[in-house]
């Protein structure tokens, strides 16, 4: 459900169907959505000690996130500045003081300067300070790395999540330890099918048997709101009829220090495109997806755990592991029906419940970075660009008028 808002008269439309399979308009959406706001790397966990990194694969931009020897977590292009190889293609690893980049060999040292190029005297005149791995945007939240390739319109990750802040921080995320959970899958769907299916809990007492049965009809959603969307579900506390479900709501409570209102709660936290950190007694989960292609898009997600947990804790968790992962099915075959829909002649668009606004202000943020969305029909491929321009250009001087 809908945090209430009775009026009747909103525009329940979302975006036309063409914006899910124009090739030309997910070009405009790389450059806009993917490379200039905040993304999910991963957790400073995942970094414990000087050497340790990781890789993120983002369209057709490549991030290697690194702990320095001074202790300092650092993102950079991975991308040798020599001919652009990756300068590691390993997912995750440790190296003990640098990186030598497997195609002609130069050497990078973690705090990504340029140790040095094989065969230097090659290159002739060549100051090594200007070769060094070019540094990309990096913030820290409550635990977790947030990078960008590009500047953006978002400000700082904390100013982002400001208005959540409080109850996030009940959950000391910033004392999590991987629980070895990270996954990655590929769908046959414009990534937007995802987030459409993910961004409202109207279609969980449907297509969801095992978190209605969780929550009962206890499910708030509230909108994107500086970039940030927040619903939770409350146990229902009345008997539940699935086994998971049954033996979870007696094993859940969480640690001895979670505060009593958060013990019986799950709750996540969307953040404008693409992630979500989600919230439950006993773990902290990511997930986040990226498109390949117009009708392609990778799944990429994580699960953190409390650096110990008793056995009831161990249990509890496996248990949640079981319900979100039937849950995660569902949603696959309602993203991949949702997406065929786009391309039926029988589609007429959108109908919005009033438990749905989470997906319109999505849409909305989308619709007022990039104005070419808000066309019903799908203008000429080659025109996207330049026609996106102009209508930015023509809000801007409307709006100075």
């Amino acid at each position: 459900m809908t945090d209430p808002n009775p009026a009747p008269d909103w525009d329940r439309s979302g975006l036309p169907a063409w914006t899910y399979h124009s090739q030309a308009l997910l070009g405009l959406e790389v450059e806009t959505l993917f490379r200039r706001h905040w993304q999910i790397a991963g957790h400073v966990s995942d970094l414990p000690n000087p050497g340790d990194f990781l890789t993120l694969d983002i369209v057709n931009d490549r991030a290697l996130v690194v702990r320095g020897e001074d202790g300092v977590v650092r993102a950079f292009h991975n991308l040798c500045r020599h001919r652009g190889s990756r300068v590691t293609a390993e997912d995750r690893g440790s190296c003990k003081r640098g990186f030598v980049c497997p195609f002609h060999g130069w050497v990078y040292n973690t705090d990504g300067t340029l140790r040095g190029a094989a065969q230097p005297q090659s290159f002739g005149k060549m100051d090594r300070g200007s070769f060094g791995l070019k540094p990309l945007d990096v913030d820290v939240f409550m635990g977790f790395i947030f990078i960008r390739f590009l500047p953006g319109p978002q400000p700082k990750v904390a100013e982002l999540f400001d208005a959540v802040a409080t109850e996030l921080s009940d959950y000391r995320m910033e004392n999590l330890v991987p629980a070895n959970s990270a996954s990655t899958f590929s769908l046959p769907v414009n990534w937007k099918s995802v987030r459409d299916v993910d961004n409202e809990g109207y279609h969980v007492a449907m297509a969801h048997p095992a978190l209605h049965d969780l929550y009962g009809g206890d499910y708030r959603d509230k909108p994107y709101e500086n970039g940030v969307s927040r619903s939770v579900g409350r146990f229902s506390g009345r008997g539940a009829r699935l086994w998971s479900v049954r033996h979870y709501q007696a094993l859940a409570r969480g640690p001895a220090w979670l505060v009593p209102e958060r013990r019986q709660v799950w709750g996540y936290y969307g953040l404008f495109p693409n992630a979500v950190i989600a919230v439950t007694p006993e773990l902290v989960q990511i997930y986040q997806e990226f498109p390949c292609d117009v009708q392609s898009t990778v799944i990429r997600g994580a699960i953190y755990r409390r650096p110990s947990e008793s056995r009831q804790e161990r249990l509890s968790r496996y248990l949640a592991g079981r319900i979100d992962r039937a849950t995660s099915k569902e949603d696959i075959q309602l993203s991949i029906w949702s997406n065929e829909s786009m391309k039926s002649c029988g589609f007429d668009g959108f109908h919005l419940s009033d438990l749905e606004r989470t997906v319109r202000s999505h849409h909305d943020i989308l619709r007022n970075l990039m104005p070419v969305m808000t066309l019903a029909d799908a203008p000429p491929e080659a025109e996207m660009l330049t026609l996106n321009r102009a209508m930015l250009a023509e809000r801007r001087t409307a709006t100075l008028a």
